[in-house]
């Protein structure tokens, strides 16, 4: 699962729906593989706005990277570092959550990760109906 991935999970257990504390999801017990992707600046650009970035930075902190800022860039700027698009890129695209958990900060719900794919399936007395 890669960071990208990530940034659009949350918690859906009835007891969080009405909450904003379930989101980001906490990583533990972690694998990770690092997997080349091709670079496409258009992408990483086009991408931006959708991030939650506090959560991203939070999220790459956890699994050992410390290669983004605290502080979002300006991405519509044209004269922007490329090494800060870079490191976006590797962030979200490049980095691989293969084996793992993913813990609700809100209800503990726990969501494992195997084979690079979270299990986000909720049992039926977890689901508002």
């Amino acid at each position: 699962m890669r960071l990208l991935t990530h940034n659009l999970l949350a918690c859906n257990a009835k007891t969080c729906i009405t909450t904003s504390n379930n989101f980001p999801l906490k990583f533990s017990n972690v694998s990770l593989e690092l997997i080349e992707a091709d670079w496409n600046e258009d992408f990483i650009r086009g991408f931006v706005p959708k991030i939650e970035w506090n959560a991203l930075v939070s999220a790459s902190r956890e699994l050992g990277d410390t290669s983004l800022p605290d502080q979002q860039p300006d991405f519509d700027d044209p004269m922007l570092d490329e090494g800060i698009l870079k490191a976006l890129h590797h962030v979200l695209l490049e980095i691989h959550v293969m084996e793992g958990e993913m813990r609700c900060p809100n209800c503990d719900h726990l969501f494992r990760i195997k084979n690079g794919i979270p299990n986000m399936l909720l049992a039926d007395h977890e689901i508002q109906k």
